[in-house]
């Protein structure tokens, strides 16, 4: 009698229990953020005076072009 090798029993149970427990993963995060979330019915104001920042330095200026020379 010849034994016939089943040899997707291991994979596919293996690939099966990874999805087990990334679903479970995946619904322990989601019910966790649920359940975690803060009160929002609080608001701030912020009011921000900033300085003026001191003017900027005039550029420096090209030189005056030479005058041609004639030839």
């Amino acid at each position: 009698m010849a034994q016939s090798s089943n040899r997707t029993g291991p994979w596919l149970a293996f690939l099966v229990g990874g999805l087990i427990v990334a679903v479970a993963m995946i619904s322990y995060f989601a019910y966790a953020s649920r359940q975690a979330a803060p009160d929002l019915s609080q608001t701030v104001g912020v009011n921000l005076t900033l300085p003026k920042p001191p003017p900027m330095p005039d550029a420096p200026r090209l030189p005056a072009a030479p005058i041609p020379v004639p030839k």
